[in-house]
Order: structure tokens, then sequence, then C-alpha cells
């Protein structure tokens, strides 16, 4: 057996790819242009069921412009996950609302619905829920909920290109939802991001936004940010988007694998209505969490992820005092394993025989 080092993540970037990019370099047109239109449309008919897509220069960036774009602003509360990357609460921030810290179910690493329902206040604008390592959100209850409650809801879906609940796509549930086009993300476009949404309104302000407020040139509707794709970039993006749904399947078929064999250490569960894209395979750790992750690495030269250490609440940026029970948990426990679509069936038996003899040792 192969003693090569398996990485917790690896960005799979081809000669297909490469000849995207070198077309548009021949071509001379470099900025976002007809190649950021044509990834826009087809990602919309491959990923969102026909919503409107709007690219952007990365993911953060979509966040942004979507809460900008919602009319999200100050003196306005948004509530999100503190476990989670950082750019969710973030881009509530940098809007100048306020990000709201809700508690997450510990089965999916998703927003608590119970929880967010009592955190609703005469400023809560919006509720936004992060598809966290590619399971949703359970979208149908929070938007039943933001629409009792007449609020807003946002879907981070960073991490969920291809994921659905009840049978539908996720984005397509939210005002407007992002997607991240980052390396490590299931398909990528190098750096970026895609915007989906239903709303005209949103869909018009977002590509002000992301263009200096303006839709003809000179001619500045509002105020405005030079977020825009490349042709560059989409041209990758293009590429991947043909392959993200052979990815996705095996990603799907690595994670029933491990779930099958692994012991000792929690698995990810799946929600009977969701449709898992296994950004991250996320397992819980209950003893020593960290420990473990060493002694893969140290003694079977396994890669894996801690994501994420410091709850947002508890990062100097917000400084918060919540308690967030779960949220705590995770932050304590979890562990990502390699998952990831170039893993073979030799790989796989090396993960599942460290994993189990790790768990047996109690490392």
């Amino acid at each position: 057996m192969s003693n090569e080092f398996i990485p917790a993540a690896k960005p799979i970037v081809g000669d297909e790819e490469r000849a995207a990019v070198d077309a548009v370099l021949v071509s001379g047109m470099l900025a976002q242009g007809a190649e950021v239109a044509e990834f826009e449309k087809e990602f919309s008919d491959v990923l969102l069921d026909g919503r409107g897509a709007v690219a952007v220069n990365s993911g953060t960036a979509g966040l942004h412009l979507g809460l900008l774009a919602a009319g999200i602003g100050p003196g306005d509360e948004v509530i999100v996950p503190s476990f989670t990357f950082a750019a969710t609460a973030n881009s509530v921030a940098l809007t100048g609302a306020t990000p709201v810290f809700a508690d997450i179910e510990l089965d999916h690493y998703c927003l608590d619905v119970d929880h967010v329902g009592s955190l609703i206040t005469e400023r809560t604008r919006g509720i936004m829920p992060v598809h966290l390592y590619g399971h949703p959100a359970d979208l149908t209850a929070f938007r039943a909920l933001a629409d009792q409650r007449g609020i807003a809801l946002f879907e981070d879906a960073a991490q969920a290109h291809g994921a659905s609940f009840d049978g539908q796509q996720v984005g397509t549930f939210g005002d407007f939802a992002m997607f991240s086009l980052y390396p490590t993300k299931n398909m990528t476009s190098g750096e970026g991001g895609m915007v989906s949404t239903g709303d005209a309104g949103i869909e018009r302000r977002l590509r002000l936004l992301r263009n200096q407020g303006m839709e003809r040139q000179y001619e500045n509707e509002l105020v405005g940010f030079n977020a825009r794709m490349t042709n560059l970039h989409a041209a990758i993006g293009r590429v991947q988007l043909t392959k993200v749904g052979g990815w996705t399947a095996q990603r799907q078929s690595n994670a029933a694998f491990l779930t099958e064999n692994i012991q000792g250490v929690v698995p990810p569960a799946v929600a009977e209505a969701a449709v898992h894209v296994y950004h991250q395979y996320t397992v819980r750790v209950e003893e020593d969490r960290d420990g473990f992750a060493a002694a893969l690495k140290d003694e079977y030269n396994i890669g894996s992820g801690v994501y994420y250490p410091i709850p947002n609440h508890r990062l100097p940026s917000f400084d918060r005092k919540e308690d967030l029970p779960n949220t705590e948990i995770a932050a304590r426990e979890v562990l990502s394993l390699p998952v990831h679509p170039s893993l073979d069936t030799e790989d796989l038996d090396r993960i599942v025989t460290a994993v189990n003899a790790l768990a047996k040792a109690g490392a």
C-alpha cells in the first residue's frame, strides 16, 4: 500500500481549463464580457433551474453585494450561524447591519430553526443559513419562518453546488443565494462567486453594484464597487461546470464508503429531504480532536481539516458573549476527512484503516 500524502482537498484543473484560458488570452478580451455572460447563463441552467445568476470576483463580494442589493443596511439585523467561515457575518457587518449569532443543530451543522425563531426582533430583516460542508439547511422550514415573520431569506451556498432540499436546488429558495468559486470548492473559476436571485430588482442592483454603479459607461446610478469577474475566470468556471456533476457523484460515492466503514467517530448524517454534495466529509471526534488530526498526519500521512475552531462570536472582530452550546461542541470536535474526487480505492482504504486504528487506540 502506498504511503503518498493524501491531502484534505485537491483542486482539479486540467488541459481543458488551460485551453479555455488560452483562448481568452488569444482573444484579447480579458475583462468582464461575453465569457462571463455565458458562464452566468450556463450556471443558471445547470444549477439554478433557470434562475438569474450574477458573477462576481469572490464569494464574499457576492454576499456583501447581495445584502446591499436586498436593502440591508444600518439599523438592521440579520441572523447568521456562528459556526461558519467569518465571511458570512463579515458581509452583514460590512453593510452597517448587525449579525445576530444563532446556534446550529449537531446532525448537519446548519442553523437551528427553533433558535433562529427565538432571536427575531423588530429589527430583524433577514435570516442567512449556511449550507455547511455541502449539506443544505432546512430550507422548507426557513422559508416558512421567513414568510410567517415577514423577513427575507438569504442563502450562503458557498459550499453547496448541486445540493438540494425537498427536490429543489439550493440557491432557489432565498431572496438571493451565493455560491463560492474559490479553488477548494466543489467547482472553481480560480477565484470568484455567483449570486442567484429570482427578484429582478435585486438582480439589476447586483449588476450595478459590481460595476461601479453603472449599467452604461459613465452613467453611474449609485455608488458601487469593482467586483467584476474576468473572462479568464469565467472560462475556467465554464469548463468546471461541465464536470461538477460527475465530481459530485464521486464525492457522494466516497462519502458512502467512508460512512459504511469508519468506526469510533461520529459520521455525518444526511437529512431525509436533503441531497448532500460533500464539500467536506466532517466527522466528530469526541476526545482530543486535535491529537487525532496530528496522528493522522504524522502516523498515516493523511491530511484533514478543522473548520471552524473559533466560532465567529468569539473572534476578536466580533467578541460577543453568546450561549451557543452546539456551536461550541462542533468547534471542539469536528474534523473533515478527505472526500474529494481524486481519491482512489487505495486512498479510501488507507483513510478507513487510519481512522479506525486511531479511534480504537483513543488517539
